[in-house]
């Protein structure tokens, strides 16, 4: 699911923390700008290095629980794909719509922030432990598909290689699928230990709003205000991108079912809001496959498909990843050529599908796919404050496409009624 919370009251308090946060944040670096102005860079280092210090412990905290989560839902998902299996026809048509989709929203992301390029402008130095990071950071194919497959799980987890992460928790969902009644135990075991590891992310994203304030005011304080305008064109430019995604979704759905779009558009717009202005998809699931059923899908279909669309359907959230990784990339200079960054696509489609019901799960792939391709994931600092403002459109979005996703196969299934 995209960006959800188990309890949304608590997840509307820390958005409004978060944004109050930016807000001091941006106080505090124009204050420490103006009295740093013309001081040595060693001395302006060391009055903003406790302010970059609550961000680096946030975005540890987030790499801390990106292997466990990654090899329990993966694994539990794939053990579960039983009853994909079982309803054949259905069950393919749905996953081939959905790759087929998430392809596209990551072309798209790729395509514009390459031609924007709003990270250009940031010019922000490599941290010292990624000095050099630029003359590696191409991956060939060779060193890309060996490094895919892991010598050892352990060190996999413990280098946060997600890739491997994922390849052995496939390998892992397989078996235990395949040996019945006994894994069946291992799944129960797995899926409790998911659910605890989210209620940890939840503990994690309560100290976002200190990460934002320190992330916000050290670069603030060493940029000056003028780097905002970078931020607004980074918000402007996404929005476009979702707008473009938005309309290629109901062209593909007026192709599918022509002027009912139109009447589609009525039945969830209540459900759209409710999960731009709550920033969870989540939160309008039961709402949309009521308003589905309405509009004349089969509760049999709604009830397989929409789930299954909450976990690997999330176009908006797709298109963010992408856009955001290589504007990462940009804000350090470091050039991924189009060989690279077609890699990074197939990588963030595969990694996303394992933790698409994490609250932020788009920043915890995002810091996955970062390590992968050798960019500095200090950079997620950069995206913390307007996170919560660019949430809110991936969320409703991936509401619409897992809307358009389910009237497809009700359609192509003649279980459409009028």
């Amino acid at each position: 699911m995209a960006e959800i919370a188990h309890t949304p009251p608590r997840k509307n308090r820390i958005t409004l923390y978060i944004l109050l946060a930016m807000v001091a944040g941006i106080g505090i670096g124009a204050l420490l700008n103006n009295y740093l102005d013309g001081s040595p860079a060693e001395t302006k280092e060391s009055v903003l290095q406790p302010f970059s210090l609550l961000a680096d412990i946030f975005l540890r905290m987030v790499k801390m629980i990106i292997a466990p989560l990654v090899f329990s839902t993966l694994v539990v998902g794939v053990a579960k794909q039983g009853s994909i299996a079982s309803v054949g026809r259905i069950g393919g048509k749905t996953l081939l719509w959905f790759i087929f989709f998430a392809f596209v929203s990551l072309l798209l992301g790729m395509l514009l922030v390459n031609f924007f390029a709003p990270g250009t402008t940031m010019h922000l130095p490599l941290p010292d432990a990624t000095e050099g990071v630029v003359a590696h950071a191409a991956l060939t194919l060779k060193d890309f598909i060996s490094h895919i497959f892991p010598t050892s799980v352990i060190d996999a987890m413990a280098k946060n290689e997600i890739l491997q992460v994922v390849v052995f928790s496939i390998f892992f969902g397989i078996a235990t699928a395949a040996i019945g009644e006994k894994g069946a135990i291992v799944v129960t075991v797995l899926d409790s230990l998911s659910h605890i590891i989210l209620k940890m992310t939840a503990y994690i994203m309560n100290f976002a709003p200190f990460a934002v304030l320190g992330a916000m005011a050290a670069v603030i304080g060493r940029q000056g205000l003028g780097i905002l305008s970078t931020y607004s064109l980074f918000i402007g430019e996404f929005y476009l991108g979702l707008f473009l995604l938005l309309t290629i979704l109901l062209g593909a759905c007026w192709l599918v079912v022509g002027r009912r779009t139109g009447k589609l558009l009525g039945h969830i717009k209540d459900p759209v809001l409710v999960a731009f202005s709550t920033s969870s998809s989540e939160a309008a699931f039961p709402r949309l496959m009521l308003e589905l059923e309405r509009f004349g899908c089969d509760n049999k279909i709604v009830s397989f498909v929409l789930p299954l669309g909450y976990s690997f359907n999330l176009d908006g959230s797709m298109m963010y990843m992408s856009f955001a990784s290589i504007f990462i990339a940009q804000c350090y200079g470091i050039h991924l050529d189009v060989g690279t960054q077609l890699s990074m696509l197939l990588v963030l489609m595969i990694t996303s599908k394992g933790i698409a019901g994490v609250p932020r799960a788009s920043l915890v792939v995002i810091a996955g796919t970062l390590a992968t391709f050798k960019i500095p994931e200090a950079g997620l600092a950069l995206l913390l404050g307007i996170d919560p403002l660019l949430d809110m459109g991936r969320s409703a979005t991936n509401v619409v496409g897992n809307s358009v996703a389910t009237v497809a196969m009700c359609k192509w299934e003649k279980a459409l009624k009028d």
